[in-house]
C-alpha cells in the first residue's frame, strides 16, 4: 500500500502529460510534419552537395595524379559542382532559352504525375474496402474511376519520357556546338586559333578528343537530363507521400520511421563505392582502346611492311584486357552494393513500413470515428500503397547519388576537354619534353616567347626552331623572303624544314626573336600527299570554300575548268561524270593526279605565298616546270622543300640546314650549283671505279 501511494504522484503526472499531449497533438503533429519536410530537404542537399576532401581539392585541376600516375578520384564534391555549374551555363544559357522551357514543362509533368499517384493510392484503398464490404455498385464505380485515371496517367508518363529525351538532345546540341566552336574556332592565327591541331600535337592531356566530343558529351547529356527527374521527382514524392501518410497514421510513426531510415541510410552510404571515379576510368580506358585501333588504321601500311601484326595484336589485347579487368572489378563492387542496397531499401524499410501501416489497426487514433473491417482494410491498403511509393521514392533518392556519381565521371571528362581547350587557346601547353629540355640554355629558350608582326614579306630575326617536345633544332634562325623571290629550303630529315612551315602557318608558338609574315590566310600548303576532302570534284579544287562561296567570288565552272587545264587535268571532269560527282577521291586519283589537284587548288585561291613540301615529286619534270612558271606568273611566292635539281632554276634564295643546328642562307646561283653538282657526281663515279 505504501509502494502504491508512492507511485500515485507519478501516475498522476503521466496522466496529466498524456492529456496535455492529446490536447496539443495537432500542433505536435504539424510541427513533426514540417520538421520532416525540412529534414528531407536539408539531408538531401547535404548528401548531394558532398563536401570535398582535402585530397580531392588538391587534385581538382587534373584527371591523374602527377606524382604516382594513378587516376584521380572523381567524387560528388564542390569541384564537381563547380565544373557542372560552368557546363550548365553553356547548356542553359538563359531562363528564356528552349532548354529552360523544357525544364519547366518537365517539372510540371512531374508534379502532375505525383498528384495522380496520390489519387490512385486513395482509390486503391476504396476499391479493396468496397470489395470487403460487398458493395457491388461502389466497386464497379471505383473500377471506372481507375480506368478513367489511366488516361492522364499514361499520357503524362509518355510525355515525361519524350521531354526528357528532348532535353538530352538539347543539352547535347548546345554543348557540341560550343565545343566544336572552340575546337575548330574561327580559323586565324595566334594562340586562339587552330585548337584542333594544337590539342593533338602540342599538348598531351587529351589523347582522344574524337571520343570526348562524340561519346562522352552524349553520355553526359543523357545523364544530365535524367538526373533532374531522378532527384526532383523522388524528393517531391517523399514529401507529399509522407505528408499524406502522417495524416493517416500520425506524424509520430513517421518520426520513428525517419530515425530508422536515417540510420540505415548512413550504413548504405558507408558501403557505396566511388562510382564517379569508375565511370571516368571506364571512359578513359575505352578512349585509349579506340585510339589504339585508330593508330593501327592510320599506320596500317607501315605495320604491314614490317609484319607487325603480332605486336599490334598484343598491344590491342593489352588495352582490351585493362578495360575488361576494370569493368569486371566494377561489376563485382556493384554486385555487393546492390545486395546491400536491396536488403536495406526493399526488405528492411519494408518491415519498418508494415509496422507503421499497422498503427491505425492496433491503436485508435484521435479523429477516427468508424473502425469497422472495411475502414481498417481501406486504411491499411491506402497507407501501404503510400508507404510503398514513399519507400520507392526514398530508394530513388539513394539511387540518385549513384547516378550523380556517374554524372560526375562524365562531367570530369567534358570539363577536362573544355579546360584543356581554354588553356591551349591561351598558349598554355602540357607536353612531355625530351631529356634535359628544361635545363640550361635549352630551358631558357623554352621559357621565352617571341614576337609576331604582320607584314607583306617574311622575315625571321634570331628565331629558335623548337619542336613541341622541347627539341631545339636551330637555336637562332634569321632569313627573309621578299615577294616574288622564291626560296628553296634543303637539308636532312629532322633539321627543321617542316617546323619552319608550322611557325609560318601559326601552328607552333614562337619561343624567341621576331617573326614578320603575312596572315596564315595568305599561305597555302601543298604537301607530298595532299589532303582531299569528302565531297564533289568541285570541292577538291575550291577547298575550303563551298560552292556558294565560289559563286560569290564570281567564279564559274568554266573558269574552274581553265584552272584544271593549267595542270593538264581538264579530262577528269568528263571521265568522272561531272563537277557534282562524289567519290572517295584519295582512292580514285593516283599520286600524281592528287598533286595536280593540289596545284589547281593553289591557282584557284591565288595566295601571296605557297609552301611546297615535295609537292612535285610524283609529276613529270615538264609538268613540274609548267606549274612553277604559272605560279610565278600569278605573283605567288614559293617556299619550296625539294631535293630535285630541276627546281633550282626557279628560285632566287636558298636556306640550307646542316642537321646539326646550323644553316646557310644565301642567294641561289642555279647554273653554278648545277655545275658543282655535275662535278660532284663525276668525282663520285671515279671513286666508285677505284
Amino acid at each position: 500500500m505504501a509502494a502504491f501511494s508512492k507511485l500515485r504522484p507519478s501516475e498522476k503526472q503521466i496522466a496529466q502529460l498524456t492529456k496535455a499531449y492529446l490536447r496539443h497533438q495537432p500542433l505536435v503533429q504539424r510541427s513533426l510534419t514540417f520538421g520532416f519536410i525540412f529534414y528531407v530537404l536539408t539531408t538531401t542537399y547535404r548528401g548531394l552537395a558532398g563536401r570535398s576532401s582535402p585530397r580531392s581539392k588538391s587534385k581538382s585541376k587534373g584527371t591523374s595524379d602527377a606524382k604516382d600516375g594513378k587516376p584521380q578520384r572523381v567524387a560528388v564534391d564542390e569541384v564537381f559542382y563547380k565544373r557542372l555549374g560552368a557546363i550548365l551555363r553553356i547548356v542553359i544559357p538563359s531562363l528564356r532559352s528552349k532548354e529552360a522551357l523544357l525544364l519547366l514543362m518537365h517539372s510540371s509533368l512531374l508534379i502532375f504525375r505525383t498528384a495522380i499517384s496520390l489519387y490512385v493510392a486513395a482509390l486503391d484503398g476504396k476499391i479493396v474496402a468496397s470489395l470487403v464490404r460487398g458493395q457491388t455498385v461502389q466497386f464497379l464505380l471505383n473500377i471506372v474511376r481507375w480506368l478513367l485515371v489511366a488516361i492522364p496517367a499514361t499520357w503524362t508518363n509518355s510525355w515525361l519520357s519524350y521531354v526528357q529525351n528532348k532535353l538530352a538532345i538539347a543539352y547535347r546540341t548546345r554543348l557540341t556546338k560550343e565545343v566544336i566552336k572552340q575546337y575548330l574556332g574561327e580559323g586565324g592565327e595566334g594562340p586562339e586559333g587552330k585548337v584542333y591541331y594544337k590539342l593533338s600535337n602540342l599538348d598531351d592531356r587529351i589523347k582522344n578528343p574524337d571520343q570526348m566530343i562524340t561519346h562522352d558529351i552524349q553520355r553526359f547529356s543523357t545523364h544530365l537530363a535524367a538526373i533532374y527527374a531522378n532527384i526532383a521527382k523522388p524528393i517531391l514524392d517523399v514529401i507529399l507521400y509522407n505528408y499524406q501518410l502522417s495524416q493517416n497514421v500520425g506524424a509520430e510513426g513517421l518520426f520513428v520511421l525517419t530515425i530508422f531510415i536515417q540510420l540505415s541510410s548512413a550504413l548504405l552510404r558507408a558501403v557505396t563505392p566511388s562510382f564517379g571515379t569508375y565511370t571516368a576510368q571506364s571512359a578513359a580506358l575505352a578512349g585509349s582502346l579506340r585510339h589504339t585501333h585508330f593508330r593501327l588504321s592510320e599506320f596500317s601500311e607501315e605495320v604491314a611492311f614490317f609484319g607487325g601484326e603480332e605486336a599490334e595484336k598484343q598491344l590491342l589485347e593489352r588495352e582490351y584486357a585493362a578495360l575488361v579487368k576494370h569493368e569486371e572489378n566494377v561489376m563485382t563492387k556493384r554486385w555487393w552494393y546492390f545486395c546491400a542496397e536491396e536488403g536495406i531499401i526493399k526488405w528492411l524499410w519494408g518491415s519498418f513500413g508494415l509496422m507503421v501501416c499497422a498503427i491505425p489497426v492496433f491503436f485508435k487514433l484521435p479523429g477516427i470515428s468508424s473502425f469497422d473491417l472495411g475502414s481498417r482494410t481501406e486504411g491499411f491498403v491506402t497507407n501501404r500503397r503510400l508507404l510503398l511509393s514513399s519507400s520507392d521514392a526514398i530508394g530513388r533518392v539513394m539511387y540518385s547519388y549513384k547516378d550523380l556519381a556517374e554524372l560526375a565521371g562524365y562531367t570530369s571528362r567534358v570539363s577536362q576537354l573544355l579546360d584543356t581547350m581554354a588553356d591551349v587557346k591561351k598558349g598554355k601547353f602540357e607536353k612531355a619534353l625530351v631529356s634535359g629540355a628544361r635545363e640550361g640554355e635549352n630551358g631558357r629558350i623554352l621559357r621565352g616567347r617571341g614576337q609576331v608582326f604582320e607584314s607583306e614579306e617574311i622575315s625571321f630575326e634570331n628565331v629558335p626552331i623548337v619542336t613541341p617536345n622541347g627539341d631545339i633544332l636551330v637555336k637562332s634562325l634569321s632569313f627573309y623572303v621578299r615577294p616574288g623571290k622564291h626560296l628553296l629550303i634543303v637539308g636532312p630529315n629532322g633539321a627543321g624544314k617542316s617546323s619552319l612551315f608550322r611557325i609560318l602557318g601559326g601552328l607552333w608558338p614562337v619561343y624567341g626573336g621576331i617573326v614578320r609574315k603575312p596572315p596564315a590566310s595568305e599561305f597555302i600548303l601543298i604537301p607530298q600527299r595532299p589532303y582531299l576532302t569528302v565531297g564533289t570534284l568541285r570541292d577538291q579544287i575550291i577547298y575550303p570554300h563551298s560552292e556558294k562561296e565560289m559563286r560569290s567570288r564570281g567564279v564559274t565552272d568554266e573558269e574552274l575548268l581553265k584552272v584544271l587545264v593549267m595542270v593538264q587535268m581538264d579530262h577528269i571532269v568528263e571521265r568522272e561524270g561531272g563537277w557534282d560527282v562524289t567519290r572517295e577521291w584519295r582512292d580514285t586519283l593516283s599520286g600524281g593526279d592528287k598533286q595536280k589537284v593540289a596545284w589547281a587548288r593553289l591557282f584557284y585561291h591565288q595566295p601571296k605565298y605557297a609552301i611546297l613540301d615535295e609537292a612535285t615529286s610524283l609529276v613529270p619534270p615538264d609538268m613540274e616546270g609548267l606549274m612553277m612558271e604559272h605560279a610565278t606568273e600569278m605573283g605567288i611566292t614559293l617556299l619550296t622543300v625539294s631535293h630535285r635539281p630541276s627546281l633550282w632554276k626557279y628560285h632566287s634564295m636558298i636556306l640550307q640546314y646542316d642537321g646539326q643546328g646550323g644553316y646557310v642562307f644565301t642567294k641561289l646561283d642555279a647554273e653554278k650549283r648545277l655545275a658543282l653538282q655535275e662535278e660532284k657526281q663525276d668525282l663520285e663515279a671515279k671513286l666508285l671505279e677505284l
